[in-house]
């Protein structure tokens, strides 16, 4: 079976997802210069849009006609990704991100830290005009569940004891959280606060497939094309970021007893990746990767799971689609 394109997905819902686009910018209104020029910069980097997407096609999945809430919604969760990237790439001292400079190498860490406050702050302003408390709450708990998961990554940071129990709970906050308040804000703008059944499998579609993307992209850093994601092959490595591929290569290697184990452990304690080919040959050789592999299509299924048990019409089988996508990059 032909998996489905990107383009293809999005075309289910077009014109709404061509309005909600242009809202994304335009819903910043500061009257500060250099807030507009950076925010245009990193807004207008070329991302797919992927969580305001969902956003999109759960709101037709609940109501087949445009809702202009969803479309608003959709352009703050993109407001606030964007916020998180922003942050990222100062945190990793990134000076590229989907091939163009970053914010903090076009201009400064001051800058882009400045600047991806206010989006932050700019979607709250924007989240009130619902007057939806609950929502409200949904993304301000989750906003705090994203900057945990970050911190817990930073304190794991070249700490070669890091589990996989950990690694969860870094990507649920950092990946899979928003994924998951991108999902669950559309049917509470369709009022569905009380269909706990709906919700609660909205949530588990959005936390799953959240933690699918992020174990695909941590294998991809080892085996993906450096042009396609957008960074060099082993950068995880290099930053010391306790991904799942370097967690289960370490618990390998140590039961093993490979003398091998210690070549590993120093590069992720000390950054130190001169011998960058030969790591990421050991993390290949290992096993490590297909244990990854199969981990991600666990979350895959248990996404899709979740996703059965929704509105069957064609924007839950474009949701499908989005999570067949996801599993197709690790062919």
């Amino acid at each position: 079976m032909t998996t489905p394109t990107y383009s293809e997905i999005l075309s289910v819902v077009a014109d709404d997802f061509a309005v909600m686009d242009k809202q994304v910018f335009g819903s910043l209104n500061s009257k500060v210069q250099l807030i507009m020029k950076v925010s245009d910069h990193v807004i207008n980097a070329g991302g797919k849009r992927m969580r305001p997407l969902m956003t999109l096609l759960i709101s037709r999945m609940i109501k087949d006609e445009q809702y202009k809430p969803s479309l608003e919604l959709g352009a703050i969760t993109e407001m606030l990704h964007t916020a998180t990237l922003v942050h990222d790439d100062v945190i990793d001292e990134s000076g590229m991100r989907r091939g163009r400079p970053t914010a903090n190498a076009t201009w400064n860490n001051a800058t882009a830290v400045l600047v991806g406050d206010y989006l932050i702050a700019r979607s709250f302003n924007l989240l009130t005009g619902f007057g939806d408390m609950t929502l409200l709450k949904l993304f301000s708990d989750g906003t705090c569940d994203i900057a945990e998961g970050e911190v817990l990554q930073l304190q794991h940071q070249h700490n070669i004891e890091t589990t996989e129990s950990d690694y969860l709970q870094i990507i649920d906050g950092k990946t899979s959280r928003l994924f998951m308040m991108a999902c669950v804000g559309s049917a509470l703008l369709h009022g569905k606060h009380d269909d706990k059944e709906l919700l609660a499998n909205l949530s588990d579609f959005g936390q799953h497939f959240g933690n699918a993307f992020q174990m695909i992209d941590d294998v991809l850093d080892f085996m993906g094309d450096s042009q396609t994601m957008g960074k060099n092959l082993g950068d995880d490595l290099a930053e010391g970021k306790p991904t799942l591929p370097i967690i289960k290569t370490l618990e390998i290697l140590k039961q093993s007893n490979s003398d091998d184990y210690d070549k590993l452990r120093i590069a992720v304690q000390t950054g130190k990746t001169d011998n960058a080919e030969t790591l990421i040959g050991l993390v290949k050789s290992s096993g490590a990767l297909e244990y990854c592999k199969n981990r991600a299509l666990d979350e895959t299924r248990l996404a899709q799971t979740a996703l059965m048990k929704l509105p069957d019409n064609k924007y839950r089988h474009a949701l499908y689609q989005l999570t067949q996508l996801a599993s197709a990059r690790l062919v």
